[in-house]
């Protein structure tokens, strides 16, 4: 029963727009004000190790030193790596600040103990002349998300090779990587300093002196810098209430170079978020070698304020253009923390289509730019390469925030999309009479497909999600222990749960499941799983 205050509430917002706007941009402007960084960076002077020069030494000093520890470790004095790599460390350094160039010629200096030549090779999706690279253990990150490290001890100096971040999270890049986790070492070949930048998900081991040694490598710092710079995380409430407006942001996009032998992992947000709230688990994954080793990260990023049905037509457009760039990848398996992963596991035919129309697409007069849209939200079949699904506090039929006054606001606070008003304007005089028909009408943002009473929630839980792709659910229950009464806050158990789950995991979480330790670490055993059961 709704109390006095919300009454109140309700009739104010219902009777003055002015005052919902009012009321969003104060939400806007508060929330954003408070929201602080997940992860800041400090840059910082490294300390130096014995047997290394200081910080800014000239070339040839720095030469000579990793000259003589690289002799050192070539003996076996394991004991002096740290200096090498403390060495090879400022060598990037005074390379980056002079401006040299050893990646397209050979540079000669001339110290106290002769000339020495040097020059460098890099992966051939790498371009360190025009790129920053940057020695990690200049980097102090600090911040919610800060003690997520993912570091290998090893032979070699980790650095981050990056571009410009000013368009991050607004530009889809897959081909070539803005930004990037490299190793360097030094190798000598007479009189030849050979610095070599290696991809540490590509090369494991290196050889010296004849001695294989495990190759450093810190794999979280790339994507670490690029959260401090590019600020994704503040995505999440604009582009709720102004999709329109963050079109472009609507990517799919690499956290690591591509790689065809590695299975593809497909992140995807839910409602008023980010792909920054899957770092936590991101990072924690990358501690664990075996899967280092057998997948590859993904993120679909995309403004959640579009009706979900849109936001799965963009997500199966990105698909798309993945398949055509890369046409020989792995099975994947999708994780996500909206309905949008549900439906990539849906084969729809034509049946919503018939749902909300009465009759079949070629019997449906919609012309226009509005017939192509709708085809897309409507009928689909699932996606073939996604081999397992992994459900974070799925609202599979729904919640019950969507209809109470909270909804109700936040649902006025969003800007229709022009797009989908003239979809939906476009259908509304084809529809049939039934409530089921009018999907369109019922569905003008993403909190009007969370009802559990929306047409198209309702018909999309009548079909079965694909028999060939086993599916896990992961469901909070803010710790009250009070399953199958309970709910995350947002999604209650019983639109969270699915019959047909090959594992259900409660966890003792909010609505964000997959940032709670428990379901990060089922993210691990189902990730192990599937390496079992995958050829």
């Amino acid at each position: 029963m709704t109390n006095p205050m919300e009454s109140r509430l309700i009739r104010r917002f219902k009777t003055t727009p002015a005052a919902i706007r009012v009321f969003g941009f104060s939400l806007a402007v508060v929330l954003l004000s408070q929201c602080r960084a997940p992860v800041s960076v400090r840059m910082e002077k490294p300390v130096a190790h014995i047997g290394a020069p200081a910080a800014r030494a000239s070339t040839d000093v720095l030469l000579a030193s990793i000259r003589e520890s690289h002799d050192r470790i070539v003996r076996g004095d394991d004991a002096a790596i740290p200096a090498y790599n403390f060495s090879v460390a400022r060598l990037v350094e005074e390379i980056e600040r002079s401006g040299s160039d050893p990646w397209h010629q050979t540079l000669v200096f001339a110290g106290s103990g002769g000339s020495c030549k040097l020059n460098g090779i890099s992966p051939p999706d790498s371009d360190p002349l025009s790129s920053q690279l940057v020695p990690t253990d200049t980097l102090e990150f600090h911040g919610e998300y800060a003690g997520y490290e993912s570091k290998v001890a090893g032979l070699g100096a980790p650095i981050v090779e990056g571009n410009s971040y000013d368009k991050l999270g607004h530009i889809g890049f897959r081909k070539k990587l803005p930004i990037r986790n490299l190793t360097a070492i030094v190798r000598f070949d007479g009189d030849l300093a050979k610095l070599e930048l290696l991809d540490p998900y590509q090369v494991e081991r290196v050889s010296l002196g004849g001695r294989s040694r495990r190759l450093a490598a810190d794999y979280g710092a790339a994507v670490m810098l690029a959260m401090t710079k590019a600020r994704v995380d503040k995505l999440g409430l604009v582009r709720l209430l102004r999709p329109t407006r963050y079109n472009d942001t609507a990517n799919l996009n690499f956290l690591q170079p591509y790689d065809a032998k590695r299975i593809p992992v497909l992140f995807v947000h839910g409602l008023d978020s980010t792909p920054a709230t899957f770092a936590p688990m991101y990072f924690k994954l990358l501690q664990d070698p075996e899967i280092r080793k057998n997948y590859q990260f993904w993120v679909f990023s995309y403004p959640s304020g579009y009706p979900y049905p849109y936001s799965a037509l963009l997500l199966r457009r990105q698909l798309d253009q993945v398949q055509r760039e890369f046409p020989k990848h792995r099975g994947m398996v999708i994780v996500g923390h909206s309905m949008i992963s549900r439906l990539m596991v849906t084969d729809a035919g034509d049946k919503l289509w018939i749902k909300a129309f009465g009759k079949k697409p070629s019997e449906t007069h919609i012309s226009g730019h509005s017939r192509g849209i709708v085809m897309e939200a409507l009928v689909f079949s699932d996606r073939k390469e996604i081999d397992r699904a992994v459900f974070y506090s799925g609202p599979h039929r729904g919640s019950m925030l969507a209809n109470n006054w909270i909804g109700s606001i936040a649902s006025r606070l969003i800007k229709m999309p022009g797009l989908v008003a003239d979809v939906r304007n476009s259908v509304i005089s084809v529809a049939s009479a039934d409530t089921a028909g009018l999907m369109m009408q019922r569905a003008p943002n993403s909190i009007g497909t969370l009802s559990p009473n929306n047409p198209f929630v309702l018909a999309v839980n009548t079909l079965p999600i694909v028999p060939r792709a086993p599916y896990h659910t992961i469901v909070g229950d803010r710790g009250k222990g009070d399953t199958p009464a309970s709910s995350d806050g947002v999604v209650a158990y019983w639109s969270s749960h699915l019959d047909g789950a090959v594992s259900e995991k409660i966890v003792p979480s909010s609505h964000g499941s997959h940032e709670n330790p428990e379901g990060i670490e089922e993210a691990r055993r189902i990730l192990h799983l599937h390496l079992k059961n995958t050829p």
